[in-house]
Order: C-alpha cells, then sequence, then structure tokens
C-alpha cells in the first residue's frame, strides 16, 4: 500500500512553491515525521515529512519544478511493499521515464489559457478584468505567477507584458569571459525579493529623510545593565529592543507611518507589528514582532534573537513574516555607514540603522567625540508628509539620547 506526499499548506498569500532538494532516493527508507524533501517558496523555505515509515517509491515532482498546494510529491509504500520496488527499480525507471518528458507539452501549448496558471491567478484575473494572456509570466514555462498579476494590475493591465521579455535580454559575454562564467538559477526567495523591491519603487512615491543620533546614553545603560540582563532574561541586551521601543512611541505621534493606502483610502493601523529585516545566506526576510508595545525590551529582545536564529535555520514559517505595519533594518552590522533603504510593500515606512562611529560633535558650545548613528527613514510620500517624516526621525532619536522616555511614555 503506498501512502502520497502532498505539498502541504503554504499560507494564505503562497499559491505555488519550487522543489529544492530531495533528501531521499527511491528505494531509502524513511521514518514517520522525517524531512524528505525541501520546498522553496517566495517567503520561506520548509521541510516537507514522511506521512509514514516505509519506503520512498516513485518521485513525481524532480528538483526544480514548481508545484502547488495539495499537489502529489512522491509516495511511500509500507515495509511489506517495498521489496518490490528495490528488486526493479531501474525497471520501473524505464517504464515511468517517457510519462515526464511527455507531460510539460500540453503547459507550453496553452500558455495563455487562466487555468493554467493557478487558481490565485484565476480569481485575480476575474477581480480585476486583467487577462493573464497580456501578462508576462515569469514562472516555469512562462506561467503567470500571482505576482505577475499584482504588478500587472498595479500598472494597468496589458502593459505589465513588456517587462518581462527585457529581463530575459543579455548581451552575449565574449567566449574568453563566457566560460569563465557561472549560470544559477535564482531561488524563489531571491526572485521574490527582486520583484517586491522593485514593485515598491514603482508604486510608491518613495524619499529618505535623514537624521544622527547620540547612541552615548543606550551604550551606557546597555553596559551597566547588560551581564544583568542576561543572567536574568536568558538572553543579550542589544539595541534593537531599545530601537523599536523608540520606533513604537513615534508611530504613536506620527500615525501616518504606520498605515498604508488601499485603494482610494488611507488605512490607519492602530496596533504595532514590527518588522525585523534579517540577512540569511539565501537571501533577506522580514519576520514580525506582532504586538510589540506590549512585550517590554526583554521580550522584543528574546523574540528577535529566536527569529536571527530560525531564520538562519530555514525553520521560520510564512505567517511568522506577515502583516507587519513597519520595519526596522540595521545595515549597521555589516559596517554600513549610511543608506536609503527601500520600502516593505504596502508599508509605508522603514527606518535604517547604520554602524556606530566615534565623531566630534558640538554640546553646550564645546567640540566633543560622543558614539553616532545616523538613521535613515524611506517613506511614502503619497501617505506622510515632509513634516511628519522629519517628525518621526525627531521622536526617535530623542528617545534614544533619552531612554528614561522609553520608561515614562513621554
Amino acid at each position: 500500500m503506498a501512502t502520497e506526499i502532498r505539498v502541504p499548506t503554504l499560507g494564505e498569500s503562497v499559491s505555488e512553491a519550487t522543489i529544492g532538494r530531495w533528501f531521499k532516493k527511491p528505494g531509502d527508507p524513511v521514518k514517520a515525521d522525517e524531512p524528505v524533501l525541501e520546498l522553496e517558496t517566495d517567503k520561506v523555505t520548509l521541510e516537507v515529512n514522511a506521512p509514514t515509515s516505509g519506503t520512498l517509491g516513485d518521485i513525481i515532482a524532480k528538483d526544480g519544478e514548481t508545484v502547488s498546494p495539495g499537489a502529489v510529491l512522491g509516495s511511500i509504500v509500507d515495509g511489506g511493499a517495498a521489496a518490490a520496488p528495490a528488486a526493479a527499480p531501474k525497471a520501473e525507471a524505464s517504464k515511468a521515464a517517457p510519462a515526464p518528458a511527455a507531460a510539460p507539452a500540453p503547459v507550453a501549448a496553452a500558455p495563455g489559457a487562466a487555468q493554467d496558471h493557478g487558481p490565485a491567478v484565476a480569481r485575480l484575473a476575474a477581480e480585476s478584468g486583467v487577462s493573464p494572456v497580456n501578462v508576462g509570466g515569469t514562472g516555469k514555462d512562462g506561467r503567470v505567477t500571482k505576482g505577475d498579476m499584482l504588478a500587472a494590475i498595479a500598472t494597468g493591465g496589458a502593459q505589465a507584458a513588456a517587462p518581462s521579455a527585457p529581463v530575459q535580454v543579455r548581451a552575449p559575454s565574449a567566449p574568453s569571459d563566457a566560460e569563465r562564467e557561472e549560470r544559477v538559477k535564482m531561488t524563489k526567495l531571491r526572485q521574490t525579493i527582486a520583484r517586491r523591491l522593485k514593485d515598491a519603487q514603482n508604486s510608491a512615491a518613495m524619499l529618505t529623510t535623514f537624521n544622527d543620533v547620540d547612541m552615548s546614553a543606550v551604550m551606557n545603560m546597555r553596559s551597566q545593565y547588560k551581564d544583568v540582563f542576561e543572567k536574568k532574561h536568558g538572553t543579550k541586551l542589544g539595541f534593537m529592543g531599545f530601537f523599536t521601543k523608540a520606533v513604537i512611541q513615534a508611530l504613536r505621534d506620527v500615525p501616518a507611518v504606520n498605515a498604508e493606502i488601499d485603494g482610494q483610502d488611507l488605512v490607519y493601523k492602530n496596533y504595532y507589528h514590527i518588522g525585523i529585516a534579517v540577512g540569511t545566506e539565501k537571501g533577506l526576510v522580514v519576520p514580525v514582532v506582532r504586538d510589540a508595545d506590549d512585550l517590554s525590551v526583554a521580550g522584543i529582545e528574546k523574540k528577535i534573537a529566536d527569529f536571527g536564529k530560525r531564520a538562519r535555520d530555514g525553520k521560520l514559517s510564512i505567517d511568522e513574516m506577515q502583516g507587519g505595519t513597519f520595519t526596522i533594518t540595521n545595515g549597521g552590522i555589516y559596517g554600513s555607514l549610511m543608506s536609503t533603504p527601500i520600502l516593505n510593500a504596502p508599508q509605508s515606512g522603514i527606518l535604517g540603522m547604520h554602524r556606530i562611529e566615534d565623531r566630534p560633535v558640538v554640546r553646550n558650545g564645546q567640540v566633543v567625540v560622543r558614539p553616532m548613528m545616523y538613521l535613515a527613514l524611506s517613506y511614502d510620500h503619497r501617505i506622510v508628509d515632509g513634516k511628519e517624516a522629519v517628525t518621526f526621525l525627531v521622536r526617535v532619536k530623542e528617545a534614544l539620547e533619552d531612554p528614561a522616555r522609553l520608561v515614562l511614555d513621554l
């Protein structure tokens, strides 16, 4: 008896995934709940576990193929039936080989049909009136993805078909250079990062304003309490807890930075789900600290430490990266002095932190050396006025230069 291995539910906004790699080969023994393959979505990489113990049978979806939620990936045969596939794997493979080769043909035969692109694309087409036929597809075999449809809807429909072709155009390299190049297929995550960042630039009236902050007070407090803090709470005292608290205070004073555009409406969010950008080997992910205003500095630091570890291990869930209202990104850990961060759409603001360095500043008419950090707020000028953006940054600066304000809610 065979048990099917299927694509699990990927999340409300995720309609497809790519087979990263199989950990087992047909005929290999597997145990229940043991990871058998890896799926890459546009948000996370996740492992699919064996639904039962037995022997891995046929692999239906090969490495690199795109699959939808619920699709059959392969099968597991029980211990009693395991001998048959193991006895003649080559014969079975030869019989099965022609079928996969013929499968792609129908897909290529009707690339423009809405039903070929999945239910998410069909639903968006019905709601918006934008036909997938007029949209350039970036999915496998030219299929239109949900992201392609959203981009097409945002830019007016048919004109969205044009960008897909130029993306493919590349002047050929000289023969001596070509043999020294390496071509690697972009992961789903990297494709989504590229698309979302470009979409943010195209759709938002993005502007960046800067300020600097004297980190003396926060650094002195951190130095004084870091040992007892770690002993009591079991996590290190960093800067993100202070920055998150300062951002929340500023968002309360300037609610437009915590809003987003929905059609003809502005949606003001009276809750504070703060996204924390985390760099991983596979790309940037933004887990969300939900209701961060209800957490202490220790609670925030614990959340961020946990997110950072699981992000690097590829263990974050899709739900943990959705619903953010504002994002903080810290390029300073890589040595960045200043940057203009790109919005994490549909949010209207993102705060960039940078490296701390000693610089001469004037205090009470005297030139003194202080540990200074540049802050950068990128914002959507359609929602946030310049005065509001500057006020927001000043509030963050005030809270960090006098951390007592965070305790007294000033």
